[in-house]
């Protein structure tokens, strides 16, 4: 629908693709990444009873629009033995990966920049250029540091990949669709069709998969958290042990590019979870639109809806921030491989078994 509005608008598909594509990067991406910045600082701070940042706007909401304008006048420094090329490539390939999610990611029934039959593969596999801009930008910097917390995040975020990708696949044998958009369709109604509560439908099949699809949904969501570094699972960028981790000899705008990325990629993986097992851009309770007959109306409310689900898996990641300590590279690769990936294996081979009996 949008799609076609740009496109009458321009005369032009050339054009039309163009904005389609800019579209998440200026109205949703760069503004949530400021927002998410504010937030995590002012949810740790009533977390820990304080107040955090309150000077600069109303109770400091302007505080993280201050922090980039001060980025973008730092100066770039660059020292003397890196890898040049790679070190400046990296920053621009992690974002690329963390930006290139949002393509096939469905906001509402009216928007989705990419509404393609492999959609969740395609999210899997370009996240991949993250692993790799992320090794790239440690062996570039030429620091025993960032190396170590490149390599401890490559090896970190391709083990957790595995139970994210079994998990997947068990709601793939269900609904038989990888494209987002159709999966959200197939869970409209009432949140009673969401995949966490069965799927749509009635009948015992339904009810047997209700345990498993909750188990799947912590599977996935403990799976993200490690994915985009975040506690428990924040070794790489262990404060205590690597200084910053892969980006320690960034500054400036490169920085900025990394930390952008990871509130990115914080709300891109709650809405994939939103997605698969919350009903994506799907009402719990029903549309105003259709009560009110103005169809108009039902875009909007999928957008708040989405955003909603996407900003409390958000919440939860923040929460855990400030409530969990930090587990060392040993416990946390024997989380993945003793633990998440045998039970994730075993959740696949029963959801197999009642989808074909």
């Amino acid at each position: 629908m949008i799609y076609d509005f740009f496109h009458n608008l321009t005369g032009s598909y050339f054009i039309a693709d163009i904005i389609q594509a800019i579209l998440p990067l200026f109205f949703f991406i760069l503004p949530f990444a400021l927002f998410a910045v504010w937030w995590e600082r002012k949810v740790s701070a009533h977390m820990q009873d304080r107040l955090g940042p309150m000077r600069v706007g109303y109770h400091g909401a302007l505080q993280t629009i201050a922090d980039i304008l001060k980025l973008f006048q730092k100066e770039d420094i660059v020292a003397k033995d890196i890898d040049k090329p790679l070190f400046n490539l990296a920053p621009v390939l992690v974002f690329i990966g963390s930006y290139g999610v949002f393509a096939a990611i469905p906001f509402t029934s009216a928007y989705i920049g990419a509404n393609i039959d492999l959609g969740v593969f395609y999210i899997v596999a370009v996240s991949g250029l993250a692993v790799a801009g992320i090794l790239m930008a440690g062996w570039a910097s030429n620091n025993k540091y960032s190396l170590l917390g490149a390599m401890r995040s490559a090896a970190q975020m391709v083990s957790y990949e595995i139970p994210t990708i079994l998990v997947i696949v068990s709601i793939v044998m269900i609904t038989g669709t990888l494209n987002l958009n159709t999966l959200s369709e197939m869970q409209t109604g009432h949140f009673w069709n969401w995949m966490i509560l069965g799927g749509p439908g009635f009948g015992i099949a339904k009810f047997l998969f209700i345990p498993f699809m909750i188990l799947g949904f912590l599977i996935i969501y403990i799976s993200t958290l490690a994915e985009v570094n975040r506690v428990p699972f924040d070794i790489p960028e262990a404060e205590s042990e690597l200084v910053a981790g892969y980006h320690t000899e960034y500054s400036g705008m490169k920085f900025a590019m990394f930390f952008l990325a990871e509130y990115a990629n914080m709300f891109a993986v709650s809405a994939i979870v939103a997605a698969l097992f919350f009903g994506g851009y799907q009402s719990p309770i029903g549309y105003l639109g259709n009560l009110l007959n103005a169809h108009w109306l039902i875009p909007i409310e999928q957008l708040f809806w989405f955003t909603a689900k996407g900003l409390f898996f958000v919440f939860v990641q923040m929460w855990l921030r400030w409530t969990l300590p930090r587990l060392r590279v040993d416990q946390l690769m024997e989380t993945c491989w003793k633990y998440l990936i045998p039970i994730a294996f075993v959740d696949l081979i029963i959801v197999g078994l009642i989808t074909v009996l």
